[in-house]
């Protein structure tokens, strides 16, 4: 494809994604396809000569669109969400047009320094402490998803407890060995509502994981208490607590810990890393109303959230900020003949890869840079309210159904748990296979309603 050839092309893929888009609504959210479906419709090996585009787009509508559950379309209701807009694909398509491995400062000034700026901008826009800001000892770097950077955390942590506990033994196999040993006795923890990648990641790390409480009563966050009595119950068995996850907005029902009285017990264990995992719920502090919850985040080490959730930014794009960049060099950085050149002996400029697990990284800081000017911070946080706002109008009408419905809690950032009353018993004469009189008036009352109350509100 030479450059004719790619204009041509690009401008009908742009407009297929742009029809796309105009009418995904109209389209079932669902595929009705079975496990396995794909494999009879394309060849078993790849062709042996090389095929025209419109032969390739064609097969969008024939092989891909019949298996895509379409998570941008209104109609869907299920996992958190996973935003897009047309000012992030944008950004990606330069990415992919610019394709560098970006690694180190010098492999692309840009690339690197574009992220660094962005990162602050976000930052500001969240209302983060100044401790995660570039100026000082933090910054920010863009990591894929969530999961990565509360592995990339917890590494992190596991190191920076070892070289603190080991810092007076000289270097060889019997520091080493301690390492080793030490290491067996280390636990993660995180709560019993947090998302599954904190336990992934302490298996990753090769150290153990505990669960804290989070109940019912307590609104399904953590509590400074729950979190000291889970930390004293490893102590006494010998293991060495070094890591906790603290939830803002946690995945199954929005709960944000106890962040205040957390950092205060936070000062009686100076090894814990506490890492914000705020993934999903992090978008919701471009809303001036939201950002109370920022203050006690000055006391943890490290936050993330995903700009790929919520904030109009295609996936993948997770923002992860450190209060101690030393810390993540310290233990990411390896530097072999291949990589050393004279801006990073300097020490002038940031070279990510010491930030992170893998070494390569794409240019996504574009992407979020094309948003945040596009939409501007006023057009963010009216598309946030507005999720907001429809999240409360939803338990409104589930609670005008008590006889169906019943709240679970209350609405938290857009998200709403509820569960159904069991229905009375069915009639004698009555058939599965005919619709419920009690989900028509379901149907009835939400549908058309709602609807208009979407209209007319938003």
């Amino acid at each position: 494809m030479d450059s004719k050839q790619f204009r041509d092309a690009a401008k009908s893929a742009v407009d297929e994604i742009a029809t796309y888009y105009d009418n995904i609504a109209d389209r079932p959210v669902l595929p009705s396809v079975t496990p396995g479906y794909l494999r009879a419709l394309i060849p078993s090996a790849a062709p042996e000569e090389g095929e025209s585009w419109e032969k390739i787009q064609a097969d969008i509508d024939r092989v891909v669109m019949p298996g895509l559950t379409h998570w941008q379309s209104p109609k869907f209701m299920a996992f958190f969400p996973c935003n897009s807009s047309f000012p992030a694909m944008l950004g990606d398509m330069y990415s992919g047009a610019f394709n560098a491995a970006a690694f180190n400062w010098i492999c692309s000034p840009a690339i690197t320094e574009l992220e660094t700026v962005v990162l602050d901008w976000v930052a500001k826009l969240i209302g983060l402490p100044e401790v995660f800001l570039s100026e000082g000892e933090g910054g920010g770097i863009i990591q894929g998803t969530a999961s990565e950077v509360v592995v990339t955390a917890v590494v992190a942590a596991r190191e920076r407890v070892v070289r603190r506990r080991l810092k007076d033994m000289p270097e060889g196999e019997e520091k080493i060995d301690a390492a080793a040993e030490l290491r067996g006795k280390l636990v993660a923890m995180g709560s019993e509502h947090a998302h599954s990648s904190t336990q992934k990641a302490a298996i990753i790390a090769g150290t153990r994981f505990r669960t804290v409480a989070a109940p019912q009563d307590n609104g399904f966050s953590v509590s400074a208490a729950s979190l000291r009595k889970t930390i004293q119950e490893c102590e006494a068995k010998g293991l060495i607590p070094f890591y906790f996850t603290a939830t803002l907005g946690s995945t199954a029902t929005c709960a944000v810990d106890d962040l205040a009285g957390i950092a205060e017990l936070a000062k009686e264990y100076p090894d814990l890393w506490i890492h914000v995992d705020a993934a999903y719920a992090g978008s919701a502090l471009v809303c001036p109303e939201y950002q109370h919850l920022c203050p006690p985040l000055a006391a943890f080490d490290s936050f993330n959230f995903n700009l790929h959730k919520w904030l109009l930014v295609n996936f993948d794009c997770s923002a992860f900020f450190i209060k101690r960049r030393k810390d993540l060099i310290d233990t990411y950085s390896i530097t072999p003949s291949y990589l050393r050149n004279q801006f990073t002996e300097s020490g002038l400029v940031t070279d990510y890869r010491d930030w992170q697990i893998p070494l390569g990284r794409r240019f996504r800081s574009l992407k979020v840079w094309f948003v945040l000017r596009s939409y501007g911070v006023k057009g963010l946080q009216a598309f946030v309210r507005k999720h907001i706002g429809l999240g409360e109008f939803f338990a409104k009408q589930l609670k005008s159904r008590p006889d169906l419905f019943k709240v679970t809690t209350e609405p938290a950032f857009g998200l709403v748990t509820f569960q159904v009353t069991p229905p009375p018993p069915t009639p004698s004469g009555g058939s599965s296979d005919r619709p419920n009189p009690r989900h028509e008036a379901y149907t009835s009352d939400f549908t058309p309603s709602g609807e208009a109350q979407y209209l007319e509100d938003f």
